[in-house]
């Protein structure tokens, strides 16, 4: 109720007006929230390496550029400068990678857990991806790589690699 009679009292006078504001808006948070949201706002992008030449991949790709509405990822093909330079700095040869990789921070995540980790970040729906953490890492890592070989035989290969439209541009790296 007070914070409601400040605001109005600061509608009221021009002067000391943003002060006032202040002090409720002040009030009405916890410190803790307030250090979230700058945190929040300074934290770099999550990367996802993919393989643009591959369809599964793309499409995947693609997906994650229209459902991730707080922009939280960034997206770098293995086949450009920067994805080939992130894979080869983790022990992956760009060249023939069987993995996907999400770089966030010094965190590095491959297999299903980068998977389970971009979907986890989309939020819901998508989040309850998440659930499948539950399954062991040892029975999850071998279906992603038996997918991941034999991906080109089983969805196809790009003549060419895809392409961001230019909304999505900046979020490619």
């Amino acid at each position: 109720m007070n914070q409601r009679l400040e605001v109005r009292s600061a509608r009221d006078s021009k002067k000391g007006k943003k002060w006032v504001i202040a002090r409720a808006v002040a009030r009405t948070l916890d410190i803790s929230i307030v250090m979230s949201l700058l945190t929040r706002v300074d934290r770099q992008p999550t990367i996802i390496l993919f393989d643009a030449m591959c369809v599964l991949c793309s499409a995947n790709a693609q997906f994650v550029l229209r459902h991730d509405r707080r922009r939280r990822f960034k997206l770098a093909s293995m086949q450009g400068r920067i994805g080939a330079e992130l894979f080869a700095r983790h022990g992956i040869d760009p060249s023939d990678p069987d993995t996907i990789l999400v770089v966030d921070g010094d965190q590095v995540l491959q297999n299903s857990d980068a998977v389970l980790a971009i979907y986890s970040g989309l939020g819901w729906p998508w989040r309850a991806a998440g659930w499948l953490r539950a399954v062991p890492r040892a029975l999850r890592d071998p279906l992603y790589r038996l997918v991941a070989r034999n991906r080109y035989r089983l969805f196809g290969r790009r003549e060419t690699c895809w392409l961001p439209s230019p909304a999505d541009r900046d979020r490619v790296l």
